[in-house]
């Protein structure tokens, strides 16, 4: 033990581990147990094992984390589905009007799928492997066809039901469902911000997008959107227990499997292949989730004992920084962190040291979720590490760094969503507190 050593030190040393095992391609879960095992073996003569049982089994022994498997399956059923075509050919049609016309698919297209699959790479390659071609075949621009698909695959991370939510929600031990409502008018906020650029882009540059198709009767869009009316009854369903107290998260999440097994069903792709392959990607995905989880749990025991988040609240505390530049800072720490870990594990990594800053300086656990959330989307469209950009380089044929640029005006609108959330919390805030009244 090194029990005389610093907090500044014992810091450092630890840091220093983290990065280095990070560095050398040690699995997150694995390089946060190491991480845990090292600060109590330096600062305390208190027994490993207790902890480390203690606190893997606490953080998987949840009610609320039995959702995240099932959501988890929910996404990759549908994702084997033919929801993309029909998601396609149901919404194009009423879209055609708009200056920008079928980008706006990409925009509605993966809110739609975002409010069933929790997963912005599901989300992104779902309608990207549909609306790539018809963009193309149709004449529109490369890059903002690229771009628009980019930053809207993103909104399967904010529009619920979120794996990430969840993951946060476990952290920072609020509820699932009240993170869940948050994100929803956030959502509906960066769709609108997409579509409003689509359209002063387009108005702009009106020789990049094709000429409208002909006009088409009601009757006609209603028997194109007839395929939709199943998928929209799921999000209607979710979102209604959700908001109406009808059913917990993880209910939700059973009730949304069913109703995926049965969309799979109906549209004629629900075979044992692809019943098998989405239980099989669904759980492997869930046990690395879990096992990040149990490392990020043990290493937040661990740093209590060392009394490294409770100085640096402290120390955050003395400088007497006003809230707005403790989320500016935030911003911009989460921002170089997109860069370089994806969004779960900055979630995990980061909870244990921010959180005790974020109470100190009097902001809701449940807003600086939806805050997170958003940072977290930056990161997917963040290279050198963003998910989405190596979706869309797979499907497009174009490096990552050519897809971060068509998405780079789509980060920036990220970046005003964090600030009018900011500015104007209830944004987030209402539905949680319309459907939980103190």
């Amino acid at each position: 033990m090194f029990a005389d050593l610093s907090l500044v030190t014992t810091a450092a040393i630890l840091f220093g581990l983290l990065v280095s095992l990070l560095a050398l391609g040690v699995w997150i879960g694995i390089a946060l147990l190491i991480v845990g095992f090292a600060a109590i073996f330096m600062v305390t003569p208190v027994p490993i094992g207790p902890v480390l049982a203690t606190t893997v089994w606490s953080s998987s022994a949840s009610w609320s984390l039995a959702a995240l498997p099932l959501f988890i399956w929910m996404g990759e059923i549908l994702f084997r589905t033919r929801l993309s075509e029909q998601m396609f050919l149901g919404l194009a049609p009423w879209l055609n009007w708009l200056p920008g016309r079928l980008l706006h698919v990409n925009v509605v297209g993966c809110g739609v799928f975002a409010a069933v699959s929790g997963s912005s790479a599901a989300t992104c390659a779902t309608i990207g492997k549909i609306a790539l071609p018809e963009l193309k075949k149709r004449g529109y621009d490369d890059m903002m066809s690229l771009g628009s698909l980019a930053g809207s695959g993103t909104l399967g991370l904010l529009i619920p039901p979120s794996i990430p939510m969840v993951v946060y929600a476990i952290a920072a031990n609020v509820s699932v469902i009240q993170v869940f409502l948050a994100g929803f008018l956030p959502g509906l906020l960066v769709m609108g911000l997409y579509s409003g650029y689509i359209v002063v882009w387009s108005s702009l540059n009106p020789k990049k997008s094709p000429l409208p198709e002909p006009r088409t009767s009601l009757g006609y869009k209603l028997r194109r959107s007839a395929k939709l009316l199943p998928v929209l009854l799921l999000i209607a369903f979710i979102f209604s227990a959700l908001i109406f107290g009808l059913a917990t998260a993880t209910e939700c999440a059973a009730w949304g499997v069913t109703g995926a097994l049965l969309l799979a069903w109906w549209s004629g792709t629900l075979t044992w292949a692809t019943f098998r392959d989405s239980l099989l990607s669904a759980t492997r995905l869930t046990v690395t989730i879990m096992l990040i989880l149990a490392g990020a749990a043990f290493t937040t025991a661990a740093m209590a004992y060392t009394g490294i988040p409770a100085a640096l609240a402290a120390w955050v505390e003395s400088l007497q920084l006003s809230p707005y530049v403790l989320i500016a800072a935030l911003t911009v720490m989460y921002i170089l962190l997109g860069c370089l870990i994806d969004g779960i594990s900055m979630i995990v990594l980061t909870t244990v040291v921010v959180l005790p800053m974020v109470k100190q300086a009097g902001f809701d656990l449940i807003w600086f979720g939806v805050f997170l959330i958003i940072l977290v989307e930056m990161a997917q469209i963040t290279p050198p590490v963003g998910f989405n950009l190596f979706v869309l380089q797979n499907m497009s044929g174009r490096d990552s760094f050519a897809v971060a640029r068509a998405a780079l005006p789509f980060f920036f609108l990220l970046v005003v969503a964090v600030a009018i959330i900011t500015a104007f919390p209830d944004i987030a805030l209402w539905l949680p507190r319309l459907a939980f009244p103190e």
